[in-house]
């Protein structure tokens, strides 16, 4: 079904729904304006603590904004009718570092020990950008916004470390300075650019060739602005190598039933 049937109007369930009943296979941005989505990074029981403790010390990539019970694919305080297993578009499952199957349901996957971690998305601050008139060329394209994997290193805990990775939007100079005050609003779903500008100053060889998402390069007279992206988790597995996880894939989010305007700190 086209994407526009899941625009205004739409909630967060009327989105998990259609994922759950496979009419959503596409990227979920601009779906459900106004409900907050979520990337999603989940392990056995034995790498929880540390995941955890990677997280709180990578904030602006990894906000947690929800952590379910072991073995529990439900996080009620994000949605009453929601289940970890089947409401995104698309996951990805990894053993020992490697991506062995995208898939649009992880209920064959599921085991007793999992332990699920929510993780604040950029597309939630999306609509605070749109709002005030900002151009993302990605949603207007129906597209994934191009994501990039760094120079910057995270904060390793325990067995989990790699590089930072970030979400590119193409602004002109006026519009970059609005969305940094935008965006610093909403440090749960990673806030201000950690960088702006100069890509090969953070390792990205190619702006034009994304890592993850769709290519979308600036036009003259635009400057890229880099976002801390929750997509960092599923660089450090590559490199952390745990024996088994799910992931989203990219840019195939959780939407959940809470608001944008719940995650604003004005």
């Amino acid at each position: 079904m086209a994407r526009e049937t899941w625009g205004h109007g739409s909630t967060g369930r009327d989105v998990r729904l259609a994922c759950r009943s496979g009419e959503i296979d596409y990227s979920t941005a601009g779906t459900a304006p106004g409900y907050v989505q979520a990337n999603l990074a989940i392990l056995p029981y034995e790498y929880a603590e540390e995941f955890l403790r990677f997280a709180n010390a990578n904030p602006r990539a990894c906000p947690v904004i929800g952590v379910a019970e072991r073995g529990s694919p439900f996080v009620p305080s994000l949605g009453e009718d929601l289940d970890l297993r089947t409401d995104l578009p698309a996951y990805r499952v990894w053993e020992n570092g490697e991506m062995v199957a995208e898939v649009k349901d992880v209920s064959d996957y599921w085991r007793d020990d999992l332990v699920s971690f929510v993780i604040g998305c950029s597309l939630s601050f999306e609509e605070a950008l749109l709002q005030e008139g900002l151009p993302l060329r990605h949603v207007e394209n129906g597209q994934h916004v191009p994501m990039y994997r760094t120079s910057i290193p995270c904060v390793p805990a325990g067995r989990f470390h790699g590089p930072t990775v970030v979400s590119m939007r193409p602004l002109v100079p006026a519009q970059a300075i609005r969305a940094i005050q935008i965006t610093t609003r909403f440090p749960s779903v990673h806030g201000a650019p950690i960088h702006i500008g100069l890509p090969e100053a953070i390792g990205i060889a190619d702006i034009a060739k994304p890592d993850y998402g769709d290519p979308n390069p600036p036009r003259e007279g635009e400057i890229p602005v880099f976002w801390a992206c929750g997509v960092t988790p599923q660089a450090v597995i590559a490199q952390a190598k745990p024996s088994f996880a799910i992931t989203h894939a990219p840019g195939s989010m959780l939407v959940t039933d809470r608001k944008n305007t719940e995650f604003s700190i004005l």
